[in-house]
């Protein structure tokens, strides 16, 4: 199988799959970094950053991301596709059916069903980059010091920016500005 048919069927799955946005796609883009070569998890911290400061829905500029990654403009064009072709044949097929879905019991339940299980890929995805970001883990299992399982820098920048994120209603551009600076400053 082409690289290009692996792109496509990797992230239409994603696309089909990812219910409820950009953030949804992150189980799977983590899966994908752990079977593929096209990046890492490393990396996929790197597109969450550039995905959230640039315009355009999240899951979009990660997939092209990702795609010209492994394959350079063909490649984000062939991710891209593959990531938006479920919806728009999902939503033909529902606004055929909206009425009829509209009212329906057994719908409203899928997807009230759908949102904790959403959730909960979410935040096992966050934890992984939490992970990336802020635990040591390689330098704790070294030294067996608990004062070594965190980097603090990275933690009292999370700490700082999900605070005042949570507090304001700020453009997440904004916040990852903030965290380029502090980087470059306090050399994160």
């Amino acid at each position: 199988m082409t690289i290009y048919i692996q792109l496509f069927f990797e992230f239409f799955k994603t696309g089909l799959f990812a219910v409820g946005g950009g953030l949804a796609t992150l189980p799977f883009l983590t899966d994908i970094a752990e079977r593929y070569p096209w990046f890492d998890k490393s990396m996929l911290a790197d597109m969450i950053a550039v995905s959230q400061s640039t315009p355009g829905p999240m899951g979009i500029n990660m997939a092209t991301y990702a795609g010209f990654n492994a394959k350079g403009i063909i490649g984000s064009i062939v991710a891209t596709f593959g990531l938006v072709l479920p919806s728009f044949i999902i939503i033909i097929i529902v606004a055929h059916f909206l009425k009829k879905f509209r009212e329906s019991k057994s719908v409203n339940s899928v997807f009230y069903g759908l949102r904790p299980a959403v959730t909960g890929l979410i935040a096992v995805a966050g934890f992984e980059i939490v992970k990336l970001s802020i635990i040591t883990l390689d330098k704790f299992i070294d030294t067996k010091n608990i004062l070594d399982l965190f980097d603090y820098k990275s933690l009292i920048l999370f700490v700082a920016i999900f605070l005042i994120s949570r507090n304001s209603k700020k453009h997440p551009a904004l916040f990852i500005a903030i965290g380029a600076v502090a980087g470059i400053i306090f050399g994160l």
